[in-house]
């Protein structure tokens, strides 16, 4: 009988394979980090060569170093970043230029010449999302019109664009399917979320080729077959990071809620069968399901969330590990007065505003390093306030209790001061592995691994409950504090 799923998720600034048995238990996992490219200010990239190489060796390094077999794999998930765009030689298998990150900022001005000639409501209408440098239609545009002869080939179908999931199950299954699932799809900002198709007029718009998109599968599925040691494991799930982290914290219901702290912060909520439409900036997307009946969910996306403690550590030198910004924000009462607004590339949900850069405000002669990392840490709590807020005002009630995830969830001081701001109970579950979790029920639904989510529902357990401590003057004053900052961070760049 097989014995486990294996997860590989490949995130933003990783990869990661990941190993669960029948129970949900992780037994094992390997990661490997790989290039941040900055080619220009705003600008990131990143090598799709060594996404897959990264991903593909720590996938060998995990059943190697586990001692596993791969005829003990019942099934593979992935999941990864979402709306990173590929473009590559469908004959060679070779990327014809370098991943253009979600963070990207390059084609904020294809986005405002969409917006001027009078799509912006239909692309919401549409797609459910809002016009952002954020998504990959405009990364696909931006390639086409700056590889030289790049759109005459795609046009007779010789160039193939995908998201990370699409690169990833193309390589594995040897060049013998070129497939996405609705999640990812839905990220794309050219696909139409209610018929579950590409839309013709957002591709007329882009001078995008039909003939170079995916075919689009359910997230349940069985997408391919990757070769591994010789056998055929089954890909059979596969979802973008933040709906498989929905699905991995069980939010099956309508009404259910997590936010994953990872490179950035997401939020999103199951609206179950209602595609509901936000008048206070979020986003409308789909849900990871196994069928063409797609449920729908709300979200919120913050874009610099753990990205501002990794910019401590790496760029600032104010610690050496992540972890030690716990430590650090511990030792001080408060941040001095200080406010970081981390808005590197622009500001997300809800403001919309790819002008926006990063500022540090409030500083005095008396401020300290402690104070400043204290205040990073703050931003991301700040930021994912500012989300469940906009949520709230959509769905005219108020959210008690806030599932978490991802590495960041990890921090008690971050999570306890989530809890406070928010004025929500925050449950952290004891898998906060959640992303690889979801892709992982996913395959193993599809393949008989689990019998229905309702058994994976039995097997999720919670770790940590924080409450808010916090009395009210003192969050309003803070609160007050981070949107005036905010407001000094806004249209900057324009």
């Amino acid at each position: 009988m097989d014995k486990y799923i294996l997860s590989l998720d490949q995130g933003t600034t990783s990869s990661r394979a990941i190993l669960f048995d029948n129970e949900q238990n992780i037994i094992g996992a390997e990661q490997k980090e790989f290039a941040q490219i900055y080619p220009s200010q705003a600008w990131v990239e990143h090598d799709p060569v060594e996404i897959y190489s990264t991903q593909y060796n720590v996938m060998i390094e995990l059943l190697t170093r586990m001692n596993i077999s791969a005829r003990d794999i019942a099934a593979i998930g992935i999941t990864n970043q979402r709306e990173t765009t590929i473009l590559w030689d469908k004959a060679s298998g070779l990327p014809v230029y370098n991943a253009i990150v979600w963070q990207c900022r390059r084609t904020s001005g294809i986005v405002d010449l969409l917006v001027k000639n009078g799509l912006g409501d239909y692309i919401t209408k549409t797609t459910g999302l809002i016009p952002d440098a954020y998504f990959s239609g405009t990364k696909i545009k931006w390639i086409l019109d700056n590889v030289e002869g790049a759109r005459e080939k795609a046009r007779r179908g010789e160039i193939l664009f995908g998201t990370v999931d699409t690169w990833l199950i193309w390589k594995l299954s040897g060049g013998r399917a070129h497939v996405t699932d609705y999640t990812n799809a839905s990220r794309t900002m050219i696909f139409d979320i209610h018929k579950l198709d590409w839309d013709d007029r957002l591709l007329e718009a882009l001078d995008i080729p039909r003939a170079m998109l995916p075919e689009v599968k359910p997230s349940g599925s069985v997408f391919a077959h990757a070769n591994i040691q010789g056998v055929d494991v089954p890909i059979a799930g596969s979802a973008g990071d933040q709906q498989a982290a929905l699905f991995g914290q069980c939010c099956f219901e309508k009404g259910d809620a997590k936010c994953t702290y990872g490179t950035g912060c997401f939020l999103l909520m199951n609206t179950g069968t209602n595609a509901v439409s936000s008048a206070n900036g979020l986003l409308t997307t789909i849900a990871a399901g196994f069928d063409s009946s797609v449920q729908y969910a709300l979200e919120g996306s913050v874009f610099t969330g753990g990205a501002v403690i990794q910019w401590l550590r790496d760029e600032m030198r104010m610690i050496t590990e992540s972890a030690d910004s716990e430590y650090y924000s511990s030792r001080v009462d408060d941040t001095g007065g200080v406010y970081l607004v981390p808005a590197f590339t622009g500001l997300g949900a809800p403001y919309w505003d790819m002008y926006a850069r990063g500022c540090i405000i409030g500083i005095t002669r008396g401020t300290r390093r402690s104070h400043i990392i204290r205040a990073a840490q703050e931003a991301i709590a700040y930021q994912v306030m500012d989300l469940l807020q906009a949520m709230e005002k959509d769905l005219c009630f108020s959210m008690k209790e806030l599932k978490a995830d991802g590495g960041a969830s990890r921090d008690k001081f971050l999570m306890q001061f989530q809890a406070d701001v928010c004025r929500a109970c925050i449950i952290r579950p004891v898998v906060r592995e959640t992303t690889a979790l979801g892709a992982a029920c996913l395959a193993g639904i599809t393949t008989g691994f689990w019998k229905d989510k309702n058994e994976i529902k039995a097997r999720w357990r919670k770790d940590t409950i924080f409450e808010p401590e916090m009395d009210e003057t003192t969050r309003d004053k803070l609160v007050s504090g981070w949107h005036k900052a905010v407001s000094r961070s806004r249209n900057w760049a324009e």
